[in-house]
């Protein structure tokens, strides 16, 4: 295994040090496994698997929230967008913040209120049990494995950039060992422990990412205006990285296509089961409501950091330095720690992008494990008549299934566009999920088939138009002549669909399909079915009484 440094990409001299990246992760996960298997004393129920035993504050689960929603694309990506691409990039900061607001005040404490462990309680609440658990797992494990495969072969990727391997082999062993700690993570902890690892997770995260904020404004004469002006100054764009367009103002193709983006994540985030599911361990309504308040300062806090990370890049790093470093655009916050504290910031800041991905991924993990074994196994398969142990059980076999799988194919795609599994894993969400939550939440005509067709139509339109579109082939570098496809090689082409993401046309069709499903169907639900929904969604009403019998 070979260890070079950034110098090999940047040019500027020896850059970090890998064995002190690995040796501050190392102790991170010494720390974080001590606290796991403390908190795993108490694993004695499904509910104490599933839900922490509805145990955490909503101080607690708000940050934990927080540390479940700022994935390392948050930190590293965005920051990145920034830095070569301007106001551009930060509209992806105002996206993500603004689906975190829908999320929160559209659904997520009616869920809180309305289901049990998974986002399938709620959607089977008053429709038929079978085949809409069925069809609301299978979306789920969809959502959660392409998500998770994301951020498998992120941290592959993520390799090169922080501790600074070279091969494939290195590559493979370290997502193999992500994926390890993961399984390890979630069948020792369950969500207390996967929760008391995204508190620690956000802490480290936001500490960091204010630290650094201060850092570059100190550097500015604590003047954001200036800070502007330096970053205009450095860039190759000069002052048009301070103006829109840059990215999605090309054509008018891109134009839409920022539309369709904004769409998938607005809405998208609202439908993603590993952040709903986040809102059944409090006690109670009160505290989803306070987990809301403290989640939402976090993630806004946080992403204003960003702005001023993004353009310290471009100003104190450079876009150019930033483009020829390994991972590109990924490497603008672990470059700008160096250039501000050296080779110490920038291990910490390596251990916690590694960090971000090690806690994103075992959440993830317990979403889908969860809902293989609650939903599929002990509902469907066993028509309830299931021991609580059995059902945890087999959520423990379901989350080694999983990141056995997971490791598999993040081996896999660790050289490919992984941008079109995060855009997926959205798209889906948005498509699919979502239209069938509100429908159930808030029409009370709403039945089985419309479930089920909005379920089922929106997953397979955003997997058929992401299929078909630019990201996966046919997507060519105007100045190299290189693909920027997943399918790599330049004479296969089979796209036909103009957009990079579904979501302007795949929204839509999950709402319709919802619709006309309803309509066309003669099922007629229960008026005092819905009624109790209805008052325990809003007002949280038996929601204690009903969630651990």
């Amino acid at each position: 295994m070979k260890w070079p440094t950034f110098a090999s990409a940047t040019d500027s001299g020896d850059i970090g040090s890998p064995a002190l990246n690995i040796t501050i992760f190392i102790v991170f996960v010494v720390i974080t496994l001590a606290i796991v298997l403390r908190a795993s004393r108490n694993n004695r129920t499904a509910a104490d698997y599933y839900a922490g035993g509805r145990a955490f504050t909503g101080r607690q689960n708000g940050i934990a929230i927080a540390g479940d929603y700022l994935s390392a694309a948050s930190f590293l990506g965005i920051a990145g967008a920034i830095a070569t691409v301007g106001y551009d990039g930060f509209m992806y900061s105002i996206g993500f913040l603004v689906a975190w607001l829908v999320a929160l005040l559209l659904v997520a404490e009616l869920l809180r209120n309305t289901g049990r462990f998974t986002m399938a309680d709620v959607l089977s609440f008053r429709l038929r049990q079978g085949p809409v658990r069925t069809a609301a797992a299978i979306s789920t494990l969809v959502v959660s494995f392409f998500y998770l495969l994301a951020q498998m072969a992120g941290a592959g990727g993520l390799v090169n950039l922080l501790l600074g391997v070279e091969g494939s082999g290195a590559q493979n062993l370290v997502i193999a060992v992500v994926g390890i700690l993961m399984i390890v993570y979630v069948l020792v902890g369950g969500m207390k422990g996967t929760t008391w690892v995204q508190i620690i997770k956000a802490v480290l995260l936001i500490i960091g990412a204010a630290l650094m904020t201060v850092w570059v404004l100190s550097k500015a004469g604590l003047n954001f205006s200036e800070l502007l002006g330096d970053a205009a100054a450095a860039s190759p764009q000069g002052t048009a990285i301070l103006e829109p367009g840059l990215r999605y103002g090309l054509s008018g193709t891109s134009k839409l296509d920022f539309i369709s983006l904004a769409l998938a994540l607005v809405l998208g985030t609202a439908g993603l089961p590993h952040v709903l599911m986040r809102f059944y361990t409090v006690p109670s309504a009160k505290e989803a409501r306070r987990s809301v308040v403290w989640a939402i300062w976090l993630i806004g806090v946080f992403y204003l950091f960003t702005l001023v990370l993004g353009f310290g890049a471009a100003w104190l790093v450079g876009p150019e330095k930033i483009m020829a470093a390994p991972g590109k655009a990924n490497s603008a916050a672990p470059l700008l720690a160096f250039e501000l504290g050296g080779t110490l910031l920038l291990g910490v800041i390596a251990a916690v992008a590694f960090a971000t991905i090690l806690a994103v991924v075992a959440g993830l993990t317990i979403t889908a494990s969860a809902s293989f074994a609650h939903d599929i196994y002990a509902n469907v398969i066993k028509k309830g008549a299931v021991r609580a142990d059995d059902e945890v059980r087999v959520a423990r076999i379901t989350a080694v299934v999983i990141g056995l799988v997971a490791i598999v194919g993040g081996i896999f795609a660790k050289d490919q566009n992984v941008a079109f599994l995060v855009a997926l894993a959205f798209a889906v969400a948005a498509s699919a999920n979502l239209p069938t939550i509100l429908y159930s939440l808030f029409w009370k005509r709403f039945n089985t088939r419309g479930a089920l067709w909005s379920i089922y139509g929106g997953l397979t339109s955003a997997i058929v138009l992401i299929i078909f579109s630019p990201v996966v082939s046919g997507k060519i570098d105007a100045k190299t002549g290189a693909s920027l496809s997943m399918i790599t090689d330049t004479g296969i082409d089979f796209h036909w669909f103009p957009l990079d993401n579904p979501g302007i046309i795949s929204i839509p069709i999950g709402f319709l399909l919802g619709y006309l499903g309803t309509i066309t169907s003669r099922e007629v639900g229960s008026p005092a079915k819905y009624a109790e929904m209805e008052v325990r969604s809003l007002t949280g009403a038996g929601a204690e009484k009903a969630v651990d019998h």
